[in-house]
């Protein structure tokens, strides 16, 4: 176990060894247990966390207030939108500004090509904790919480087990690409056999596909692309496909709808479903476009895990906040 992550940024999981991640699972497991026994755990108090949101959120904002309401610490909600910071407020400023006002900043900005560098010059500036909430790269929060819901259904040795992390058909918008890069470089940690399984206009970044590879390639276990939807859930213990944006082949949202209608079919249901493994999990971080990326009868049926996830959310962040921020 790490005991010297204090003032530690968490912008992806990347940055952060295995053992320190393994640290913050185990952190996360016992505020779990505190909080299903009652028992009262104020590890923050008089803390505040400053929670900059450049884009809506349920989940997010929700997991993050309750969770510094439990720690005994204060939330505060910052609307770019309605404050200074549409105005002219530079990274540097609040970085400087709000790190001095709190003992943490949280930021979700996910504006292509500008949300990770925004997030780390607000890092550079500020003399507390950053942590990321969701940015046009990564998604740690999101990810760690997938890592422990898989872990609470498989065990914490998962190596051998395959995951199945496909693109998904959605109607709404072009979405970013943090949720499926984090979830490939994190569960490659984990010795798992990860599968990526995109249509050829929605790969992801490079690096980050090399990145995953190289994790595969240390821990013991294989990473593959398809671009077989069906394919993809063949034999998967976990399969997790949800919409991306085509962001590698164009950034124009027209065009990217256009794209997207040709893979209309790339929906989960009941068919797909008996492809993978009896014992398979479905995982989504939603919210999901019901009956388009997915069938009522998959993300409410039994092997849905889609709300546990969802409350893990609050737990490993509880866990990252008491670590770094204490």
């Amino acid at each position: 176990m790490q005991t010297d992550l204090r003032g530690r940024d968490l912008i992806t999981t990347q940055e952060w060894t295995r053992e320190e991640i393994d640290t913050l699972l185990d952190v996360a497991w016992d505020l779990k247990r505190k909080r299903a026994l009652r028992e009262a755990h104020p590890l923050l108090r008089d803390k505040v966390l400053g929670m900059l949101f450049f884009f809506t959120s349920t989940r997010t904002r929700a997991s993050f207030e309750a969770g510094m309401a439990q720690l005994g610490g204060h939330a505060m909600f910052i609307d770019s939108e309605t404050t200074q910071i549409s105005h002219g407020d530079t990274a540097k400023e609040i970085g400087e500004i709000i790190g001095r006002y709190t003992d943490g900043i949280a930021i979700r900005q996910c504006d292509w090509k500008f949300g990770n560098q925004y997030i780390r010059e607000v890092a550079t500036a500020s003399r507390v904790p950053v942590l990321n909430m969701q940015c046009d790269v990564y998604h740690p929060f999101q990810i760690l919480a997938d890592l422990m819901t898989i872990q609470e259904k498989f065990g914490r040795d998962l190596r051998g087990k395959t995951i199945n992390v496909s693109y998904a058909y959605a109607s709404s918008y072009q979405k970013p690409l943090s949720v499926p890069q984090s979830l490939i470089l994190l569960m490659a940690r984990y010795g798992m056999n990860v599968r990526l399984t995109a249509p050829k206009e929605f790969g992801l970044m490079p690096e980050i596909v090399e990145q995953a590879r190289e994790n595969a390639r240390r821990s013991g276990g294989t990473f593959e692309q398809l671009d077989d939807f069906d394919a993809g859930f063949k034999d998967a213990d976990i399969v997790y496909p949800k919409s991306w944006g085509c962001w590698m082949t164009t950034e124009d949202k027209q065009e990217s709808a256009v794209i997207g209608k040709q893979y209309t079919d790339w929906i989960t249901d009941a068919r797909r479903m008996k492809m993978a493994k009896d014992t398979a999990i479905y995982m989504h971080c939603l919210p999901a476009d019901r009956n388009i990326e997915v069938t009522d009868e998959v993300i409410d049926g039994p092997q849905s895990v889609v709300y546990d996830e969802a409350e893990n959310r609050l737990h490993v962040q509880k866990a990252a906040m008491a670590l770094t921020m204490c």
